[in-house]
């Protein structure tokens, strides 16, 4: 009878064990289990935990919201000078940033690519001659069509931020729910990761500027910052180029201490005024700093 019993015991311990260690790969945890913490679990609790669990592919979230209490009513970012005021109550709830610290003489410079037109590298040739780290926000598209380019970016200490996957209003995405305004974030991530076989930065660019609230937080539940401008001009139609000179004097008149400069870089306008503003604000005491030197507000 004795036997029969410690036999029973053994093949329960094994049974229990194994359920646990397919849950241990599953989860492609680096926690080492000990023997002394195994725990036998029903097939619902195994589900309900991989349910709960990211994969390793997913982004941990920082908090998740009541989306039902946000405002969803869509806003649009201005060119300088004109700030949304709306946004003003959302900067530290959301981690949404316009400039740095505006008590010190730094500048941020930050380029969209949509699509590539040729003008990338000699913006690129430009930065590193100088050695200056900028931003660029890149969609799905551009890094399909132009990785090699976004490898040099990488290679070369810029931040490359995330500007969705298919450059939708992310205040409409936020309206139709967490999954689909996730997606857009998350798509570019995965494709990204492939490509360059490392994480995507945490910065975000709210494609032609729209937001909600609810588009913030969903943008902070994914661990972003949401990057904005404080400096822009209408630089974005390549068929309507704005002549250099006054270019350049608009955007040093417009630009305020600590401001990030939105730039788009498919204008020949801005390769051609580039090297000249950056040595003038240097020559002016202006130090050009990374996204990664920005705040925190916590």
């Amino acid at each position: 009878m004795k036997k029969k019993v410690i036999l029973l015991l053994l093949c329960s311990l094994g049974i229990t064990g194994f359920s646990y260690t397919l849950n241990y790969d599953n989860h492609l945890s680096k926690e080492i289990p000990t023997f002394s913490k195994v725990e036998k679990k029903s097939p619902e609790k195994i589900e309900e935990q991989q349910k709960e669990t990211p994969n390793s592919s997913e982004e941990s979230k920082v908090e998740q919201f009541d989306l039902s209490t946000l405002d969803k009513k869509e806003y649009s970012w201005y060119f300088a000078p004109n700030t949304p005021p709306e946004a003003e109550p959302y900067k530290e709830k959301y981690d949404l940033y316009y400039e740095g610290d505006n008590t010190k003489k730094e500048i941020y410079i930050t380029f969209d690519c949509g699509y590539e037109n040729g003008i990338t590298p000699k913006i690129l040739d430009v930065l590193k001659e100088n050695n200056v780290n900028a931003a660029f926000f890149i969609t799905s598209d551009y890094l399909k069509t132009s990785s090699d380019l976004v490898k040099r970016m990488v290679d070369e200490g810029h931040v490359v931020g995330n500007h969705t996957n298919k450059h939708p209003s992310m205040a409409e995405k936020a309206a139709q729910g967490r999954e689909p305004a996730y997606k857009e974030i998350q798509e570019l991530e995965r494709k990204y990761e492939e490509a360059l076989g490392k994480p995507m930065e945490k910065f975000f660019r709210p494609p032609m500027g729209k937001f909600s609230e609810a588009s913030l937080a969903l943008t902070k539940e994914l661990g972003y910052k949401s990057i904005f401008w404080s400096n822009a001009y209408k630089d974005y139609d390549v068929n309507a180029q704005p002549a250099p000179e006054p270019s350049k004097a608009l955007i040093k008149k417009r630009m305020k201490d600590g401001g990030i400069l939105l730039l788009h870089a498919v204008s020949k306008t801005n390769s051609e005024i580039l090297d000249d503003l950056i040595k003038e604000w240097k020559a002016d005491g202006y130090e050009i700093k990374s996204l990664r030197d920005l705040p925190d507000y916590n």
